[in-house]
C-alpha cells in the first residue's frame, strides 16, 4: 500500500513539473504577461534605422510593431552584436532576431524560425571608379573585403577564401571601402539598393558582383510559439494587403515571398 501510494505521489509530482515546464516553454504567455516584445536589431537601412527623431523605422521594424500590437503588447528595440545573437535570444535579453536574417543552416539549427519573407542576395560593393574590374567572382579574390561579423557575407567570404576583415555592422564595413582601408565590402542587397549609388550617402560606392541568394525570416528561442504565431500574422499581413503596402514604403516589395 505504502508502495503504492508512493508511487501514485511520483506520478503527481511529475506531472506538476511538467505543466510546469510547458508553462514556461510558452513564449507566446512569457512575452504577453511581461507586455513588451524585445527585438534583437542592427542598423540595417531599409529594415532597421532610426529617422530623425531618433525612432526606429524600417520595413522590419514597422512589422515588428504591428505583429506586437496584434499581441496587444508593447515593442522595443535593442541594437545587439550580431556575432552574438543566438547568445542574446537564449539568454533572454532579446525575444526574437527580426533584422533581415539570412536562414543560414546554423540559424535554423539554433533558433525557431518562421518562414521566409523576403528575398534577399549578398553582394560586393567597390568604389564605382574601379567597378568595371570586378565584374565576376574570379576577379574579385584578391580584394581585402570588410563584412559584419557573424553575418550571411561574411561566411560567404569565408567559403570562397576570400579575405575580409570583420566589422561591427554593415554600415561599418560601408565606411572601409569609402575611407579606402578595405577594397571592397559585402552587404545584403536590399541595404545596397537603399545606401549605395547616385542620391545616397554613398554615392561614389556601387555594388556588382552577386555571390549568392538567399532568404530572410525571424528567429525566436528554439520551440518558441512565437514563430508560428508570426507566421499566422505574416499569412493575413500578406493576403489583406498590409505588409505589401508597408513593403512600399521602403521600397523593397520586388523582394517580398508570398505567405
Amino acid at each position: 500500500m505504502k508502495k503504492t501510494i508512493a508511487l501514485l505521489l511520483a506520478l503527481v509530482a511529475a506531472l506538476s513539473l511538467a505543466a510546469c515546464a510547458k508553462k514556461e516553454e510558452s513564449d507566446l504567455s512569457y512575452v504577453k504577461e511581461k507586455g513588451t516584445l524585445v527585438v534583437g536589431i542592427t542598423d540595417f537601412a531599409p529594415m532597421d534605422y532610426k529617422d530623425e527623431n531618433g525612432e526606429w523605422i524600417g520595413f522590419d521594424a514597422d512589422m515588428a510593431k504591428a505583429f506586437a500590437e496584434s499581441l496587444g503588447v508593447k515593442v522595443e528595440f535593442v541594437e545587439i552584436d550580431w556575432d552574438n545573437k543566438i547568445l542574446e535570444l537564449d539568454a533572454k535579453t532579446i525575444d526574437c532576431v527580426w533584422n533581415g536574417m539570412t536562414l543560414t543552416d546554423e540559424v535554423k539549427s539554433a533558433m525557431e524560425c518562421t518562414w521566409a519573407y523576403c528575398n534577399n542576395a549578398q553582394v560586393v560593393v567597390v568604389p564605382k571608379d574601379k567597378a568595371e574590374l570586378y565584374p565576376d567572382k574570379e576577379s574579385c579574390k584578391d580584394l581585402q573585403f570588410a563584412a559584419e561579423a557573424g553575418s550571411a557575407g561574411a561566411e560567404v567570404l569565408a567559403e570562397l577564401n576570400y579575405k575580409v576583415t570583420p566589422v561591427g555592422t554593415q554600415a561599418d564595413a560601408l565606411m572601409e571601402v569609402a575611407a579606402g582601408t578595405s577594397d571592397a565590402a559585402v552587404i545584403d542587397s536590399l541595404m545596397a539598393a537603399a545606401m549605395v549609388g547616385e542620391g545616397t550617402g554613398y554615392a561614389d560606392l556601387t555594388y556588382t558582383v552577386s555571390l549568392n541568394s538567399e532568404e530572410y525570416g525571424v528567429g525566436f528561442r528554439k520551440n518558441s510559439d512565437l514563430a508560428a504565431e508570426l507566421n499566422n500574422f505574416f499569412s493575413k499581413a500578406y493576403q489583406d494587403g498590409t505588409m505589401e503596402r508597408c513593403a512600399e514604403t521602403y521600397n523593397v516589395q520586388a523582394a517580398l515571398i508570398e505567405q
